[in-house]
């Protein structure tokens, strides 16, 4: 039995900025429940080509992240099990 392929193209969706648009979250180094959202399982933080943050964003999230992984509210590396 032989699959039916159609003709069109796959359509795959543009990704937008989660953080641009009218109920967009902040960006603030305080909301950690956030900004752990864009950190990796070893700490690492996400870069923009998995996480489709906007460039002029994503330089603000990782300042973002930083202040917090200063002010103690976010680890700098995960403990490895």
């Amino acid at each position: 039995m032989s699959e039916e392929r159609s003709s069109a193209p796959f359509f795959r969706r543009k990704k937008t900025c989660p953080f641009t648009g009218p109920n967009a979250p902040k960006i603030d180094w305080k909301d950690t429940k956030t900004l752990s959202r864009f950190i990796s399982e070893r700490g690492k933080i996400m870069p923009t080509r998995i996480t489709y943050v906007s460039p002029k964003k994503q330089r603000e999230l990782a300042r973002a992240i930083k202040r917090a992984r200063f002010m103690a509210l976010l680890p700098y590396v995960q403990n490895e099990a």
